[in-house]
């Protein structure tokens, strides 16, 4: 497959992304998160003042504004009450985007439109950098079918188009991959600097890209040991001048992130800035324990936290590190909130513990099946193939070998299983967004597998007719059913994939009950993030409904859509009236049983809508009720 031709289909992939991201995300209402990163985003390009949404980096979010500044020159308020108070807890930023987007005179879909269209263009240059990596270190075949996997992955469409920080972080990873190999292979200065900037804008993206350094000392670590024809003394000599050289890639990164960080709060009162930190840190701290007393009975480490908090204090107060103190109060924000976890539905149940099985499961059931096909395949083809070896001598040298020989496989299996691991034993399960940064690795293992099957084929010199028509059978006819079942295969994933548009968000595969059913699984940002909100407006217009009750979950406003026909509603409320609608993360997370341990109050619960069942959805996340007037 030439490059040309091969380029061209990568086009027309991306192509076809492009069309149903830009096309989905018109009618998509605002997320519950896009709800804080897009006015935080204005804040620190229009302001340079970083006092919203401090527990995530600002490079995604600045994408989103300067895009959206660009096209629509909206009014940033900064005479509101959230904007004006000190920070002490992490609503202000909602109440702030409520304000921004709704309430002053700004147009809010078209400003939504904008700041997404900068992230599904960040979705494509990642689609083209991963395809690009592949073409070059393992061919346009496996290229292509990487992309494949990366285009219709119903994931990377639904969140590849909403202002949030997930698709960032595997972009992050992915480029710092790239250029600490690179540097591993070249250690040259001039690597050295583009291996420095690149760490330092990926941890500008997300915070769990903090996890490049653990991953970049194994790296580092497994390339010395496997280095051959190495003597002790040389060994030692070239690992210390690497190490070396990886301490000041990691300089150059922090000078990266402070200089960013300058930028985007450069008119951000000293003292303001100090208040709101330690506000932030008090009420994170007070929501830590109080999640980690409920699932364990037990309190974090109050002095270990009274000295991260001092330290990031004094940071602050000094104007040369302050930029870098702002990062790291984010980090401690992001690193605490992943530690007290939150409260999560799966399968019926509500915890704030956490599980073990979360993420394996919501993998199996939110990628689609063919998918996960092709990697069982994959998988079964690369064991049987060792196991045919039936060399089982000297395994730590096999493995010292294999590793040497195949550093870039070896690269993309240490990321997944540190990501997956640290992600694993977190309590904080709400969406399978939180590993999406490892699918670009999985997919392109599952590429090289499936085709170094299909393809990579030993060819023996024929010297006469029967070994010409041997080659014929081993080049053409022995591959025939494997291509065929991979053919089909990657026809049903297109085909599930285009079967849930214009719903990605709320896309289960059929293991997990597909797109009507998944919500029995889990909610929050694997099913309903509030998207469906303008799709119930068209059903309210569509139905001639005058009045209707509404218990929403997202990042949508029922006064800027609705007027008077929509009235918030809540349990507590007692039953409603006529026409009712209910997100299903409200619904679920109230109907669901309590983990041990686990408190809902009795007015939260909704009994009084148990009884009725929905008659009609908007989209998929928001049921309708016609109840007793």
């Amino acid at each position: 497959m030439n490059s040309p031709k091969t380029n061209l289909a990568a086009g027309i992939l991306l192509l076809a992304m492009f069309l149903m991201m830009i096309s989905s995300a018109r009618n998509d209402a605002l997320t519950f998160d896009e709800l804080a990163h897009i006015p935080a985003g204005f804040g620190y390009l229009t302001q340079q003042d970083y006092r919203l949404n401090a527990e995530h980096p600002p490079l995604i979010k600045l994408a989103a504004a300067f895009s959206a500044e660009l096209a629509v020159r909206p009014v940033f308020p900064t005479d509101t009450e959230p904007w004006k108070r000190e920070i002490k807890d992490q609503w202000a930023q909602w109440d702030q985007g409520t304000i921004f987007l709704y309430q002053s005179g700004n147009n809010a879909d078209r400003i939504i439109f904008w700041s997404r269209l900068a992230m599904i263009l960040v979705t494509l240059f990642l689609g083209w950098l991963l395809f690009d990596y592949a073409r070059r270190h393992f061919g346009g075949k496996v290229a292509l079918l990487t992309l494949f996997f990366f285009a219709f992955s119903p994931t990377f469409l639904a969140h590849g188009r909403y202002v949030t920080t997930d698709v960032g972080a595997a972009l992050g990873f992915l480029i710092g991959l790239i250029s600490f190999l690179r540097f591993l292979k070249n250690p040259s200065w001039r690597n050295v600097l583009i291996a420095g900037v690149v760490f330092g804008i990926a941890e500008l993206l997300k915070f769990s890209l903090i996890l490049l350094i653990p991953i970049y000392g194994i790296l580092w670590l497994a390339w010395v040991l496997t280095r051959p024809n190495q003597e002790l003394r040389e060994r030692m000599r070239s690992s210390a001048q690497l190490l070396g050289k990886i301490v000041i890639i990691g300089c150059i990164g922090l000078i990266v992130i402070s200089a960013v960080y300058a930028f985007s709060m450069r008119r951000y009162p000293l003292d303001r800035n100090l208040r709101d930190a330690q506000g932030l840190l008090h009420y994170q701290d007070s929501a830590t324990n109080w999640a980690l007393e409920k699932a364990t009975g037990r309190s974090g480490g109050e002095c270990s936290k009274f000295r991260q908090a001092e330290i990031n204090l004094k940071l602050l107060q000094n104007p040369l590190t302050r930029p870098l103190g702002q990062w790291a109060l984010g980090m401690l924000l992001a690193t605490r909130r992943t530690a007290g976890g939150n409260s999560t539905y799966y399968f019926g149940e509500l915890s704030g513990e956490g599980y073990r099985s979360y993420f394996p499961i919501m993998f199996a059931v939110k990628e689609p099946l063919a998918l996960i096909i092709l990697g069982f395949l994959a998988l079964m083809s690369a064991a049987r193939k060792k196991l045919k070896s039936r060399n089982f001598h000297s395994i730590h040298l096999r493995i010292r070998d294999w590793v040497r020989d195949h550093f870039e496989r070896f690269s993309f299996l240490t990321i997944i299983a540190v990501y997956w691991g640290t992600s694993i034993i977190a309590p904080l399960n709400i969406g399978i967004r939180h590993v999406l940064p490892t699918f670009p690795f999985i997919y392109l293992l599952i590429a090289y597998g499936i085709c170094r099957r299909l393809f990579d084929r030993d060819i023996l010199l024929a010297t006469n007719l029967i070994g010409t028509i041997q080659n014929l059978y081993a080049r053409y006819l022995k591959p025939l059913p494997g291509l065929i079942l991979v053919f089909l295969l990657l026809l049903w994933l297109g085909f599930s994939t285009l079967r849930a548009y214009p719903h990605f968000l709320s896309y289960y595969n059929e293991l997990g009950g597909g797109v009507a059913n998944g919500y029995r699984i889990a909610t929050d940002s694997n099913y309903d993030w509030g998207q469906d909100l303008k799709r119930l407006k068209v059903y309210v217009d569509e139905n001639r409904i005058d009045k209707i009750s509404v218990a929403y979950f997202g990042g949508g406003n029922l006064r800027y859509y609705f007027g008077d026909k929509a009235e918030p509603w809540w349990s507590a409320r007692g039953p409603a009236r006529g026409w009712f609608a209910i997100s299903v993360n409200e619904r679920e997370g109230a109907f669901a049983r309590l983990a041990p341990g686990f408190e809902r109050k009795p007015e939260d619960s909704y009994e009084w809508l148990r009884e009725y069942q929905p008659v009609g959805r908007a989209g998929y996340s928001i049921f309708i009720y016609k109840l007793p007037e």
